[in-house]
């Protein structure tokens, strides 16, 4: 499949080429599960499985309730006076479909051996066969149109066996939305209106809670949970449009929106009383610019968006890409703690060489987890979760700190004990 993007601002340093940073596309484009909807994850004293809880189904059986996410974090507690915050990374992955090249099982297992969540932005076109296709009627395109095409019947199969072992291991189902139309045309998404984007919005719901009406499948297992109340928040095509999503959003009852282009490394904020939580500018080792924390920005700037270069340069942008991970890591690790968003594709551009390089990046960011830092790599809804439970007062101050700032003082000094009104956790009205 084509990837699709956005060409976005551009950094000019002094003397330097231009930086191009991109929205990624959400082109792409298992193994059975073993973790328990007790949270337990593993065997039972007696060294047997433990048996998942009966499923009640919901609607026409392609999704069920199964009780309480398995593999969540504790209930989040407010920071204490004077506690330093920890450093939160959340790797989210767009269009989230399986097609035969092993990097959702791949990036599962990679996930399960170091404790991670992740946030898993699912494209509803993935789950809706192509013999279906007129099912879809996207807004200001003809029905059945879609910039990103169709799964085979195979690799539906392989998408929704991936889908179900991730929520059982703990990590969350969002949505990538479904045509991915970018550009300036009059049917991109950037020019959709609020009710455009409900309409696009029960359309990538109704594709995952009808799969099995759509496929005529009944030999597959349902999808373990209930996607309506599962469904809290999302990532646009190209990051456009999200000035129109959010009153939808908003009435949906969503928790977050990741798809601001341009972040920061600092401490968000809530728009229309949804947590903005955006791509970021992070350091691009060997250059003056920065550039957007997601593979195919790394691509636009490395290869001029092909995805086939000459080979000899992977080897060299292998590492740009992860080092410029890393870098964004530890910009923030060693000074203000902002959230690090990291999003992906399961792709192979340029010889799956940025798989290699995130890979790379997570790994070593989950060592230093487990030499004992107060690292934790967590999908997008527990992050804000941990949000939702802050003081009011806390989260200002740490708005206070600007990309790669120091608390004065030390955390012990800058978070200590403050007036406030209440003491109440953050609200809706951050």
């Amino acid at each position: 499949m084509r990837p699709y993007s956005r060409r976005g601002m551009l950094s000019i340093g002094a003397g330097a080429a231009a930086a191009v940073s991109l929205a990624g596309c959400a082109g792409l484009t298992g193994s059975d599960d073993s973790s328990h909807a007790d949270g337990s994850g593993g065997d039972s004293a007696q060294g047997k499985p433990k048996p998942e809880p009966t499923a009640r189904p919901i609607g026409d059986g392609s999704t069920a309730y199964t009780g309480k996410q398995p593999h969540q974090p504790a209930k989040p507690e407010p920071l204490q006076p004077g506690q330093a915050p920890p450093q939160f990374v959340v790797f989210s992955w767009d269009g989230a479909g399986e097609v035969g090249n092993g990097l959702f099982p791949r990036f599962l297992d990679l996930a399960k051996e170091h404790g991670a969540s992740m946030t898993f932005f699912l494209s509803g076109l993935y789950l809706l066969p192509e013999s279906k296709k007129r099912l879809y009627d996207p807004p200001n395109n003809p029905r059945g149109a879609s910039d990103i095409g169709y799964l085979t019947d195979a690799h539906i199969k392989d998408t929704l066996k991936n889908v179900r072992r991730a929520w059982l291991e703990g990590h969350e189902i969002g949505t990538h939305f479904n045509g991915h139309f970018c550009g300036e045309s009059h049917g991109s998404v950037k020019n959709w209106t609020p009710r455009q984007w409900r309409s696009e919005i029960d359309q990538a719901k109704s594709f995952v809670k009808q799969w099995r009406t759509h496929t005529g499948w009944t030999d597959l297992p349902a999808l373990p949970f209930d996607y309506d109340k599962e469904l809290v928040g999302g990532r646009t095509p190209c990051l456009l449009g999200q000035d129109n999503l959010l009153p939808t959003a908003r009435e949906l009852g969503w928790r977050y929106d990741a798809s601001s282009p341009g972040g920061r490394q600092v401490w968000p904020v809530k728009r229309q009383g949804i947590w903005d939580l955006p791509l970021q500018q992070i350091p691009f080792p060997g250059r003056r610019f920065e550039v957007l924390s997601m593979d195919y920005n790394m691509l636009a700037n490395q290869s001029l968006n092909s995805t086939k270069a000459p080979a000899h340069n992977y080897p060299g942008w292998r590492e740009q890409s992860a080092q410029a991970y890393i870098q964004g890591f530890k910009r923030a690790y060693e000074t203000n703690r902002a959230p690090l968003f990291i999003g992906n594709h399961f792709e192979q551009w340029n010889g799956g060489i940025y798989m290699d390089a995130v890979e790379e990046a997570f790994k070593h960011m989950a060592r230093e987890k487990d030499k004992g830092g107060d690292v934790r790599l967590v999908s997008f809804r527990q992050y804000v979760d941990w949000m939702d439970a802050q003081r009011p007062e806390v989260l200002a101050k740490l708005r206070t700190l600007d990309v790669g700032q120091q608390p004065a003082g030390g955390w012990r000094e800058f978070l200590k004990a403050t007036p406030t009104g209440s003491g109440s956790p953050s609200s809706n009205a951050a």
